[in-house]
């Protein structure tokens, strides 16, 4: 039973977590990657994940970060967008990469479109007062991409192994 928890709860909570301080601050804290690393590998061995699909995890990881960094060489992403892709890519591995990575371009490019239009307006007096919105309302701040990375992967983890493993009826019964 906690087993089944954790897979309902830890990535989506981290998820929800990127989303929110990346749209606060601008900034996704090291932790959170390492929390997902640290996250998955347990996960991974208390459900007896093989040794196979976990150096297949890995690899998928390992891949969207050398394109991820790469990314952010050019200025185009933020190191921790960068390093939350991978671990995303960690936890939902090879079979699901491309529709992740599919879901969070095309949330990415709705956000970036939105707050392009957005910063065309001045923002409400009475809004200016929040020190997050001067911050995301500024046409020289970044885009938050955490928040569109991390509706990719929450409109992809139902559909993982982690989810369709969840014995519902044995939660129901607690």
């Amino acid at each position: 039973m906690m087993i089944d928890l954790a897979r309902l709860l830890l990535f989506p909570a981290l998820m929800a977590f990127v989303a929110a301080s990346d749209l606060l601050t601008m900034t996704i804290s090291n932790r959170v990657s390492l929390a997902l690393i640290a996250g998955f590998l347990v996960l991974a061995l208390l459900c007896g994940m093989g040794l196979h699909d976990i150096l297949l995890h890995i690899g998928a990881g390992a891949a969207v970060l050398v394109v991820a960094f790469a990314c952010f060489a050019m200025g185009w992403v933020g190191g921790g967008d960068a390093k939350v892709a991978a671990g995303v890519a960690l936890w939902l591995g090879f079979d699901h990469l491309l529709d992740y990575l599919v879901y969070a371009s095309l949330f990415g490019g709705a956000l970036t479109l939105l707050l392009l239009y957005i910063r065309q307006w001045p923002l409400p007096a009475p809004l200016t007062g929040q020190a997050w919105l001067l911050r995301l309302h500024d046409r020289q701040s970044g885009i938050p991409y955490g928040i569109a990375l991390a509706i990719g992967a929450l409109m992809v983890y139902p559909e993982t192994e982690w989810i369709k493993a969840v014995d519902l009826t044995h939660l129901a019964m607690h």
